[in-house]
């Protein structure tokens, strides 16, 4: 995971938000995650200082993390798959919010107007979801079957023409970015229910609402890696004051500790380029269970750029 706020040229204040959730049957799952993330932080960084078109730049910072875990790949330390991660990033600005992804960590908007306007930003790229589209099963049978959590897009040298999913939301009201491993949708997966529980706290202590989001996840079964990012977005609050309230309140962008928790349930895999054959149980090597630990969360700075970079230390981890 990393975390960030910068300037534009014109000192627009801008949220960004990169979450990588390394795949369970690669190599070096924790490095990949840590390494994708800290790289697409850099290239949205430049990005916003520069004004650039953030849809593009958003693309750019998915090309570059993948490379990243390609030139992994290629230093040869690695045994069994390539190192592998999914993806998703968001970047907040005043006007709206750019979010690229591939994978099964999730987007969110939770509105501050009321849990039915909330909805999911991003869509699923694995087995689970294909089936839904489908009309094959239903969402909950298709998170249950034993095909749930193979995803079906990743960032690594075995998927190297990966390409991402990029979108751009205009909200018209107040409300919450979310950003989440499955570690908490998998317990909650409906936007209404998440707004209902992280509003209107999101708004004015985004750390403690994220914490509290993460205890919902452990408390509920805590099967599997935990992260949670919300960023508030505030459409009828002006940059300046803006820039202020991150001086009052827990700043702009602010996370709730990644916590790495057993993995009593089948880890999320890769799927094999084929759907047709994982729609049986996929053969899983189960990681060593760990106990949970909490990362103390790294408030970020009040100097006008600032990077607060967070690694999801996955021994053996997935997106979900």
């Amino acid at each position: 995971m990393a975390l960030a706020t910068a300037r534009t040229p014109d000192g627009q204040l801008a949220a960004l938000a990169v979450v990588c959730d390394g795949v369970s049957t690669s190599s070096r799952p924790d490095e990949a995650s840590c390494q994708a993330a800290k790289v697409a932080m850099g290239v949205l960084l430049s990005a916003v200082r520069t004004s650039a078109d953030l849809t593009t730049a958003s693309s750019d910072a998915f090309t570059a993390a993948r490379d990243a875990l390609i030139t992994m790949a290629a230093e040869g330390r690695a045994t069994g798959n390539a190192p592998s991660a999914t993806f998703i990033s968001a970047i907040v600005t005043d006007r709206d919010v750019t979010i690229c992804w591939l994978g099964d960590s999730r987007a969110y908007w939770l509105d501050a107007r009321g849990s039915a306007q909330a909805r999911q930003l991003s869509r699923d790229d694995s087995v689970a979801q294909e089936l839904v589209s489908r009309g094959l099963l239903s969402e909950p049978d298709a998170l249950a079957s034993p095909a749930g959590h193979v995803v079906t897009g990743w960032i690594g040298a075995d998927l190297r023409d990966a390409k991402p999913h990029v979108t751009t939301f205009a909200p018209d009201g107040p409300g919450a970015v979310l950003l989440c491993s499955d570690g908490l949708w998998n317990y909650q997966p409906e936007a209404a229910q998440l707004a209902t529980m992280a509003l209107p706290a999101a708004l004015t202590d985004p750390l403690g609402t994220a914490a509290a989001l993460v205890e919902f996840a452990l408390g509920a079964g805590g099967s599997d890696n935990v992260t949670v990012v919300l960023a508030p977005f505030l459409a009828d609050r002006p940059a300046a004051q803006a820039s202020q309230a991150r001086v009052t309140v827990p700043r702009a962008v602010l996370q709730a500790p990644t916590v790495r928790a057993p993995i009593l349930e089948a880890p999320t895999v890769q799927a094999p380029t084929a759907l047709a054959p994982i729609l049986e149980a996929p053969t899983v090597q189960a990681p060593t269970a760990l106990a949970p630990t909490v990362v103390a969360p790294v408030p970020l700075a009040t100097a006008p750029d600032t990077v607060a970079p967070q690694t999801e230390e996955n021994p053996a981890d997935e997106p979900g």
